[in-house]
């Protein structure tokens, strides 16, 4: 293994390090922003819903951009726009600046989703193993650091923009510095003159996307499960004190980055059927023991459960989606992120209305069942054939002449 393939790994798991902090920093600060500018309870939602409603639009607009420009190089533009549009969160007064700054972030983080895990499965296969499980597991040390730098900051009472103005004043020279190393999709596998003809005009037929986009879709809805409702579930039905009611987000993003910093060495010993199957079970196990909980222990041993199987869900299916068109991973990829937004977007009114119309307890069992019906679309993950070479997957071999940026 090259240094520069080292240096491509280590700068694109800083990149999804900076992200993890810089969205967990917005979304923890929520009440404050609200409070900041005013918003009303009613307005709250639309202004939430905005967000990944653009990320997809950014996305699905990231699909025709990589056609021109290298994920890389937009993944370089587009990281310093993320940080500034949380700053512009953090430090505006009005609505309208508010809703502006959003309104860029949401843009800007659909792409930059999509360009990350664009490089993370270019990378993957370079590697001919698997590593996609580490760049996620970065994202949630960095989820980690970015709501602890929220709490201090909610703690001592400090203003947004103190908040933010030196974590951006430090992620963004640094993540400009990082990109210098990216190691871009510009290379091609090892495949036979006509195949490589074949494979310069493979479609991304939906249709063999859509089992991966389902799961996509009921891993989001399970994680903005936990992260929407854990704390009202503890507080409100299972009657823990308000401070006891924090831990079980921070119990699931601790348990997120073990299983995720363990999961690629699962993979390559076991294969990704068995690590999606097994953790599709034991978030399921974890469902259900959130849904018929008697106290608050019980409870966050449910959501550590579901910490550890929830998190292996999402980065292997990225990583499938690579191998199931090898030859139009971008496009796949970028697709494929839309349903991101979309199980984020479902999962927390979903929750909350079945939990007003019925119960809480009962609304659990819905995720559940969903993250179940995931065992089902589990041959998904199998390696592919290489469909235009005749082999099976292959490590790929990259451009180590050039970087992101042309270095």
């Amino acid at each position: 293994m090259t240094d520069v393939l080292r240096r491509g790994r280590a700068s694109l798991a800083f990149s999804f390090l900076a992200q993890g902090a810089t969205f967990a920093l917005l979304v923890t600060r929520i009440p404050a922003i609200q409070d900041r500018y005013g918003v009303s309870d009613a307005l709250l939602p639309a202004f939430l819903a905005a967000v990944p409603i653009l990320a997809g639009v950014g996305s699905v607009t990231t699909e025709q951009l990589v056609k021109r420009i290298r994920p890389g190089l937009l993944l370089r533009c587009l990281q310093p726009v993320v940080l500034l549009a949380l700053l512009g969160v953090g430090s505006g007064e009005h609505l309208a600046e508010l809703g502006i700054a959003l309104g860029a972030f949401g843009l800007a983080v659909g792409g930059l989703d999509a360009s990350m895990n664009m490089l993370g499965v270019s990378l993957q296969r370079a590697y001919g193993r698997s590593i996609m499980l580490s760049f996620h597991a970065a994202f949630s040390l960095g989820g980690i650091v970015g709501a602890s730098l929220a709490w201090a900051g909610a703690h001592w009472h400090l203003a947004l923009w103190v908040s933010y103005l030196p974590v951006v004043a430090v992620l963004l020279p640094a993540t400009l510095i990082g990109s210098r190393w990216y190691v871009d999709s510009g290379a091609s596998v090892d495949v036979s003159e006509e195949g490589e003809r074949q494979a310069q005009g493979q479609p991304v037929v939906f249709k063999l996307l859509l089992p991966l986009c389902l799961v996509m879709t009921f891993a989001y809805i399970g994680d903005s499960t936990v992260s929407n409702w854990s704390a009202k579930y503890l507080k409100d039905v299972l009657g823990s004190s308000e401070q006891l009611s924090t831990v079980p987000y921070n119990v699931y993003m601790v348990t997120t980055l073990l299983g995720r910093s363990l999961g690629d060495l699962g993979v390559r010993r076991f294969g990704a059927v068995a690590v999606v199957r097994l953790g599709a079970l034991v978030a399921a196990l974890g469902f259900a023991v959130v849904a018929v909980a008697p106290g608050a222990w019980v409870g966050m041993l449910g959501f550590t459960l579901l910490g550890l199987g929830l998190c292996v869900l999402v980065p292997q299916t990225f990583a499938a989606a690579g191998r199931l068109f090898p030859h139009a991973s971008d496009a796949a990829v970028a697709r494929l992120n839309v349903f991101n937004y979309v199980g984020f977007l479902i999962g927390s009114p979903l929750v909350g209305a079945l939990g007003d119309a019925w119960s809480y307890r009962g609304a659990m069992v819905v995720p559940m069942v969903l993250v179940l019906v995931t065992m089902v679309y589990a041959r998904s993950f199998a390696p592919q054939p290489d469909r235009y070479g005749g082999g099976h997957e292959r490590p790929r071999t990259v451009d180590v002449g050039r970087g992101s940026n042309g270095l």
